[in-house]
């Protein structure tokens, strides 16, 4: 246990997969009453240091990475199911700090790139299409601080869902690939496939999208890449975290509690042992037919077994 964690494993929150998937729940409720009002809790870069829309900083884990359907509710209960595993796995504490950490980094992220945006305004060029381009290239050169202002607000307002908890969850899964790589789980329910080649496949997908993406979507797609490869490269070689090891771990401490649990007298009339009356003398009986043990209150008093 680290220094960090004798200080604040205190105020790690148990059962953190319960709650990220109950603020889903909440989006999705808000998305069927009303779709529109999700628009004002992402994470908008925008919004949030030009309109002082702070509370954006916190409510996009809120919206839901994905639209409802039966496969969302299906992958609701399988990163329910790995991500209980994975704070039984490495701890309470550990595991709220993977999970902030790539919040955190989320909202860099989001900051990071309307920094980019703000002193190099060519970048923009990017997300449009040729057809575009050319008209936003003449607007950026002939236009003034307040019309590139504008062109990013239009701008974030349309991809500030990219930065969403979708690829949280992409980062939870490959935390529980690295840990739990020879796991197999059944794809389409019928597929058996080991969890890391599942792993790989989601890391190839996700630099495949960071190369083509553009600004926005390589900063989402980097914060979580960069939380993965910190979390491989900090827990790599720290053997606690095999499943053998977790395993032989929690046997160790049943048999240690059960240990503490036996006593080396007991009478057999009474049934007291040392621990319930530390003062009790306890001797065995010559001309009894066997080995029965007797405390000093029944050694001289009870009838001999023969």
């Amino acid at each position: 246990m680290g220094n960090f964690e004798k200080k604040f494993g205190k105020y790690a929150i148990p059962n953190l997969t319960v709650i990220i998937i109950g603020c889903y729940v909440i989006g999705y409720l808000m998305q069927l009453i009303n779709d529109s009002f999700l628009d004002f809790l992402t994470l908008d870069a925008y919004q949030i240091l030009i309109k002082g829309q702070v509370w954006r900083i916190f409510t996009w884990v809120i919206v839901p990475p994905d639209s409802l359907g039966i496969f969302t509710i299906i992958m609701l209960f399988f990163y329910y199911s790995i991500g209980m595993t994975m704070e039984r796995t490495l701890g309470t504490y550990k595991y709220n700090v993977y999970i902030f950490r790539g919040i955190f980094l989320t909202v860099l992220a989001a900051f990071l790139s309307f920094g980019i945006c703000y002193f190099f305004p060519g970048v923009m060029l990017t997300v449009f299409g040729e057809e575009y381009r050319s008209l936003i290239s003449t607007m950026l050169s002939m236009g003034t601080k307040q019309d590139q202002l504008e062109l990013m607000k239009t701008i974030y307002a349309q991809l500030a869902p990219v930065f969403s908890t979708y690829y949280i969850n992409i980062s939870i899964f490959m935390a529980f690939a690295i840990v739990y790589p020879e796991m197999q789980v059944l794809l389409m329910f019928v597929i058996p496939v080991k969890v890391k080649w599942l792993g790989i496949l989601d890391l190839v997908v996700m630099g495949y999208t960071f190369f083509v993406g553009n600004v926005f979507v390589k900063f989402s797609v980097g914060a979580a890449l960069l939380n993965i490869a910190i979390f491989y490269f900090t827990f790599r070689n720290h053997s606690y975290l095999k499943p053998k090891q977790v395993i032989r771990k929690a046997q160790y401490v049943k048999n240690m509690q059960a240990a503490k649990t036996l006593t080396k007298h007991k009478c057999a009339i009474c049934g007291q042992t040392e621990r319930d009356n530390p003062d009790l003398e306890f001797r065995f009986c010559s001309k009894c037919n066997g080995n029965y043990e007797y405390c000093s209150n029944h050694l001289y008093t009870h009838e001999h077994v023969k």
